[in-house]
């Protein structure tokens, strides 16, 4: 009876020395996968606080200037990494020019091969950001923002209702061109 002990002793010594590498190796692929990792902003010192004016309308889409301006705001507020600042206090200031209003159809009526069935809108905008000290750009660049959605009997409203979530797309994107930049 001592022999089976010991044969069920030396299968938990393995068992357990398999686990103990199994574990040793996920972590070495955890601790791999967060090489290049920062935590904080990765912006240069004395780049706290940013002055996002309102938007440039050259798209001739009434009131996109306003939407795409707010929610810049609103996700520079969320991001964190820059307080938003008037423009003699900023460190950094941000102009923007919303340049295109792209409607796309992307699906047709089954029955009605004219009729659209849902859109894709897209607004373009060109980015500047420069330091406020020296006039130095810092970057400078294309980004764009989209929403998807159904026209329903009233194309006007269905547009308008869309225009938000665009703008919210094309914050992020501009929020991220800025934040990540460095």
């Amino acid at each position: 009876m001592s022999k089976d002990k010991g044969i069920g002793l030396k299968a938990d010594r393995g068992l357990m020395r398999f686990c103990w590498t199994m574990a040793a190796v996920a972590l070495l692929m955890i601790a791999w996968g967060c090489i290049g990792y920062r935590l904080g902003s990765t912006l240069p010192k004395g780049l706290n606080s940013i002055h996002v004016p309102t938007f440039v309308n050259k798209c001739e889409e009434p009131q996109a200037e306003n939407d795409c301006t707010k929610a810049t705001i609103q996700e520079f507020q969320k991001d964190g990494t820059l307080s938003i600042s008037g423009a003699d206090q900023a460190d950094l200031n941000l102009d923007v020019t919303l340049v295109k209003y792209t409607l796309e159809p992307l699906r047709y009526e089954r029955d009605d091969p004219k009729t659209t069935r849902e859109y894709r809108l897209t607004l373009t905008a060109d980015l500047v950001l420069t330091q406020t000290k020296t006039g130095k750009i810092l970057v400078k660049r294309t980004v764009e923002g989209q929403s998807t959605f159904y026209p329903g009997s009233d194309l006007t409203s269905a547009k308008r209702t869309a225009l938000p979530k665009a703008a919210a797309d094309l914050a992020q994107k501009v929020v991220e061109s800025v934040v990540e930049a460095w």
